[in-house]
């Protein structure tokens, strides 16, 4: 029986663009089993949001390629883009948005926008990351 994850992922810049980083949060079970957050240099808020849903989705690819994942992000852009509900006209993120769909097989990730007040735990590992 396939796995089932939860993966909250966030993205931010100070300045846009300007310094960069991504924070991700992926649970089991009710149980966070790997926290990601990585300053990526100066970039845009939306390149941000992208790294911080390729690097979640690929550590749950590398845990288990035939999982199913809910992926919960305050980014309606991206969640919006990721769910093939709008067109993605920027080619820089026409590429992230291959790289997200080459992370994770695509037919078993679903997308969902939440406020900003419900992706607390990537939030703070995003602002951690470009804190140090």
């Amino acid at each position: 029986m396939a796995r089932s994850f939860l993966l909250y992922a966030d993205g931010g810049s100070r300045g846009n663009p300007g310094e960069a980083a991504f924070g991700a949060v992926v649970s089991e079970g009710g149980k966070v089993i790997i926290e990601l957050s990585e300053r990526i240099g100066v970039a845009t808020n939306n390149v941000a949001e992208y790294s911080g849903l390729i690097a979640g989705l690929r550590a749950i690819n590398r845990l288990d390629p035939e999982a199913k994942v809910l992926v919960r992000m305050d980014s309606k852009l991206i969640v919006e883009q990721m769910s093939g509900n709008w067109k993605i006209k920027n080619p820089e993120m026409r590429k992230m948005a291959i790289q997200a769909r080459d992370a994770h097989s695509p037919e078993l990730i679903s997308y969902e926008w939440i406020p900003r007040e419900l992706n607390t735990d990537a939030d703070s590992l995003m602002n951690l990351a470009l804190d140090t």
